[in-house]
């Protein structure tokens, strides 16, 4: 069984890597449900990462971010580059799926061969990214998609993964959010490497950029601050400066100033090393993660729900700390796996 496994990974990965765009979306359902066979993949796909630039699309629900990201993938499709876009969609509360919205929303790039969509449901998770969005950015990449357009589910201070996995961080707002600007502060700026106030038609649009302007010189921001896990450049005239834009989706209005900056950004990133650093926090990330998901893993395989529950019901009644309960817990996975592998600990 594992040798089939190790096949049909290996197959579908190489059928991928040829252009194969039903091996692709095979792969990327493998990925996102944690299967062996899309694991294995992942492996031998690995190598040929670290090329594409990858783009977060986030923000305030109902901002615009995906008819943005729409007119922002059909301008890079004029110039002649292969964009793929992950959307990731709140899930469905009875098939656990992603609802799909994206799909709809963006119905006029389906038919475009060098554009590929895959939208994903969040599953709960609160980043604003689903949390299979790394593996599938990570296929997209391998496969030779040059610019990956990744859109979250809708955003809040606290929900900044997409700095995780992006290296240009667009930061989508809608005019009339008064007081909400001086919240988004404490978190989204912070990552925000380009700023857009979209449905720029509207009559308040520009007192809107003129408030994220004030908020912007109050404190850092541009990816490097602390909502990014990075340390913040020096503070000199070779930093990158934080552009706000005005951008109309509903119009077609910014759109080209907007992939500019975008491309400026890459440019910047390349030419200030900050491209290589952004290499090495992704993979810091991405370790992270992994280690995240074996030991969940290991905690399902080894340590039965009612001893689980039982657990919970003690730090409940208020009879043991969380600490203790948690340490005894862990000694208890320990001594599981050591009994599993006949003491070799």
């Amino acid at each position: 069984m594992n040798q089939r496994r190790n096949l049909d990974g290996a197959r579908l990965a190489q059928e991928a890597r040829q252009g194969n765009r039903r091996a692709l979306a095979r792969l990327l359902s493998l990925v996102e449900n944690g299967a062996p066979a899309g694991l294995i993949a992942l492996s031998e796909l690995f190598p040929y990462t670290g090329q594409a630039h990858i783009i977060g699309i986030t923000g305030s629900p109902g901002a615009g971010k995906s008819s943005l990201l729409n007119r922002l993938a059909h301008a890079f499709r004029q110039s002649g580059t292969r964009v793929a876009i992950v959307a990731v969609d709140p899930t469905s509360p009875f098939s656990g799926g992603a609802l799909l919205g994206d799909r709809l929303r963006m119905r006029t790039l389906i038919n475009d061969d060098g554009i590929f969509i895959r939208s994903m449901a969040s599953r709960g998770h609160p980043g604003g990214i689903a949390r299979a969005t790394h593996d599938a950015v990570m296929l997209l990449d391998a496969v030779g998609y040059p610019v990956i357009l990744v859109e979250t589910v809708g955003a809040g201070q606290a929900q900044v993964d997409v700095a995780r996995v992006a290296h240009t961080v667009v930061l989508v707002e809608a005019p009339g959010m008064g007081d909400d600007i001086q919240a988004l502060k404490a978190g989204l700026m912070e990552i925000a490497d380009i700023i857009v106030v979209n449905k720029a038609d509207r009559p308040d649009a520009r007192q809107t950029m003129r408030m994220l302007q004030s908020v912007r010189h109050g404190g850092p921001s541009g990816h490097h601050g602390p909502g990014g896990d990075a340390p913040a450049p020096p503070a000199d005239a070779d930093a990158w400066e934080v552009p706000i834009l005005l951008t109309s989706a509903l119009e077609e209005r910014g759109i080209a100033e907007l992939q500019a900056a975008i491309l400026a950004h890459r440019q910047y990133l390349s030419a200030s090393g900050q491209w290589a650093a952004r290499l090495a926090q992704h993979a810091r990330a991405e370790v992270e993660l992994w280690l995240r998901r074996h030991f969940e893993a290991l905690q399902t395989a080894h340590l039965p729900p009612e001893r689980w529950e039982s657990a919970v019901d003690a730090v409940a009644a208020r009879q043991a700390a969380p600490a203790a309960v948690a340490q005894n817990l862990l000694e208890e996975l320990l001594a599981s796996i050591c009994h599993r592998r006949r003491g070799e600990c």
